[in-house]
This record gives structure tokens, sequence and C-alpha cells, in this order.
């Protein structure tokens, strides 16, 4: 059995993106998405900490580039909603049945074809809300003068726009959906914290995490029981 961090990639039917690994070899694992964006700089450091807190559980888990995200080699630019679909259901096929969708924001959007054991979406956003806040956040300051098609420093495509306006996340079969206790909508657990995807730096909050990655714990032992 291994534990910690290590680097790997896999490979998805347009080429070849790298992840992040944690936990042991054997038994569930988790893929972890981020939102899309901006939003995934400021959740970065938080998603690996809830990571690490679960391989104290015994529970492994990737945290993979997609296409358009992170360190991919295709320009965001160039990124579609549907490569992104693509290569979350190839890592899925390839990790196997054991698998369970963990995601944060926008990145609920991404494992809804992937045929994963569970779904455990943390303020689940839709396309739609998220186009919304990207057309807001360049009307405002500085972003207002930025060229078309720039948001908050991404180049985005009317494509993925157009993808992304009627995406919604999967909320069918085994899922279950987490919120902070200032988010009044629907939920089958809430924890407080501050929304760090909100914040105009990265940020980390280790107390949430450790609540978070507790509740993964518990809700993973319950759909393998």
């Amino acid at each position: 059995m291994m534990s910690g961090l290590r680097f790997d990639t896999y490979d998805w039917t347009g080429g070849r993106e790298a992840m992040l690994r944690f936990g042991p070899d054997t038994g569930p694992i988790v893929i972890a998405a981020l939102p899309l964006f901006e939003e995934a700089n400021r959740t970065r450091q938080f998603a690996c900490t809830i990571l690490r807190a679960l391989v104290g559980h015994g529970i492994a888990s990737v945290l993979p580039d997609f296409p358009g995200t992170g360190e991919s080699e295709v320009a965001t630019v160039e990124a579609r909603l549907s490569d992104q679909r693509r290569a979350y259901t190839d890592l899925s096929q390839h990790l196997g049945t054991r698998s369970y969708a963990l995601s944060i924001r926008s990145g609920a959007l991404l494992d809804v074809d992937a045929d994963v054991a569970g779904r455990w979406q943390l303020a689940p956003q839709t396309g739609g809300n998220l186009v919304r806040d990207l057309e807001r956040t360049r009307a405002t300051g500085k972003s207002a003068r930025a060229p078309e098609g720039e948001y908050a420093g991404n180049h985005v495509s009317l494509d993925m726009l157009d993808e992304l306006r009627g995406a919604t996340p999967r909320d069918d079969g085994r899922y279950r959906v987490v919120r902070l206790d200032t988010d009044p909508r629907p939920s089958d657990a809430t924890y407080a914290g501050a929304p760090l995807w909100r914040r105009s730096e990265p940020d980390n909050d280790v107390v949430l995490a450790q609540h978070l990655a507790d509740d993964i714990s518990y809700w993973i032992a319950s759909c393998e029981g």
C-alpha cells in the first residue's frame, strides 16, 4: 500500500493529461473535480487538503487536469465542456467501478456521463449560473475593458459558453449535496465555513476540509456497505 502524493498521467481519447494521486493503491478511489476557470485556482489548495485528509480514512483519490484546465497543453480558449466530460469518463473507466465523484461548484458539470459508484457535490453550480458569474465579472472594474472573450483573465470560446449555458450537474442515483451553512438551498448536510471560491486570492480552511473529508468517508462507507 502506498500513501502520500504522487504525480501521474492519464490518457483520454483526445490526448494525455496530468493528475495527482493520493492514498492507497486499493479500495475505493475518489475523482476530484475543481471548479472551472478562476475558481479552480482559489480552491486547489483546499481540495488537496480534503484529499490528504481522506488518506487518513484509507481512501485513495486523484486530482486530474482536464483539457484546458491546470497544466493542460490544451489552451483555455480551445477548451470544450464536451471534451472535459469525455476525459472524465475515460479516466473513470480506467480507474474502475469503485470510483466516486467529488466535485466543487462547477466541477459537478464534468462527471455527468461517467459510470461512477456515487457523486458527492460541494455547492454544485449549474453552467448557466457560471456563465452569469463570468459575465458579471467581465462587466465590472478592469474586466470591463478586457478583449472580447476574456473573462477575469481567461479566454473562453463562444462554443464553450454555449455548452455551459445548458449544463447541469447530475442528480440521480447515489449522490450527496453538501453546502455551507450560509447557503439556504436544499442539501443533505451543511457545514460552517467561508466560500473560498469567492476570495480574491487562493486560500484554505483546514477545519472545514477535515469535516468534509469525514463526511465523504462516512458517505462512501454507506455506499460500499
